[in-house]
């Protein structure tokens, strides 16, 4: 059934506006970044890795969870028009794998941004005149990446599903970024769930995930999973929508 439930997801998302923002978004921080690092090589020496530290300083704190926020609210979005949570209920489906549907389609959607946000990453270093990505360096933060965002993704679905607006939601996760990157400041980036993200993608210091341990991340990760879904659950069996 949950197969049912992720094709019907996808169903809805083709011809979406959604992807509108899934193409543009991550471009703009690609350009701001790539702009920062031509106009400051003579300080940022480390190639590709001073290259990654510059896109990543726009696109984990600030474009990426807004990224996740709308991905989230328009999934749930669908749903809280017309009442038709009315409808999705009288399929003979428990609540709970509705939602985790709409999770699993929401981090599929990170998963691709992902993959996204590496292409445009090697586009923007050929052109700054780099040679030879370092391409399992790349996979690994992106892997580490979509596994902090889903953490992002878990938040934002309980959030979107409690909220009708699509605003709210999406302003949340603009405010969860900017909160990670107070807890990275404060070196706390390996424990705050809005962190994960920008923390496993190496977003300006690319040695920090290595030093505090890929297990500790991974489990850090997979127990705040675990409590959002778990809490997402909960509250769909509970709430009446």
């Amino acid at each position: 059934m949950l197969m049912k439930l992720l094709k019907a997801e996808r169903m809805k998302l083709k011809r979406s506006p959604v992807w509108l923002a899934f193409f543009i978004v991550p471009v703009i921080p690609a350009v701001l970044g790539t702009a920062n690092y031509i106009y400051n090589r003579e300080t940022l020496t480390n190639e590709w890795i001073s290259l990654w530290t510059q896109h990543t300083l726009f696109t984990d704190y600030f474009f990426l969870p807004v990224l996740i926020g709308v991905y989230c609210a328009y999934i749930m979005r669908l749903e809280h028009m017309n009442n038709n949570w009315n409808r999705v209920f009288t399929v003979p489906v428990r609540r709970w794998s509705v939602f985790l549907a709409k999770l699993i389609t929401a981090v599929l959607m990170l998963l691709v941004s992902e993959i996204w946000v590496a292409a445009l990453f090697v586009i923007s270093g050929r052109a700054a005149g780099l040679a030879d990505p370092p391409w399992l360096t790349i996979a690994r933060w992106c892997v580490f990446g979509a596994l902090g965002g889903t953490v992002t993704a878990a938040i934002q679905t309980l959030i979107s599903m409690n909220l009708k607006s699509f605003a709210l939601p999406v302003g949340t996760a603009f405010a969860g970024g900017l909160s990670g990157l107070v807890f990275l400041a404060k070196d706390l980036g390996h424990i705050w769930p809005y962190s994960l993200m920008s923390y496993g993608m190496s977003a300006n210091a690319p040695q920090k995930l290595a030093e505090s341990g890929y297990g500790q991340f991974i489990f850090v990760c997979v127990l705040y999973i675990a409590l959002f879904t778990a809490i997402v659950g909960m509250a769909a069996k509970r709430r009446e929508f």
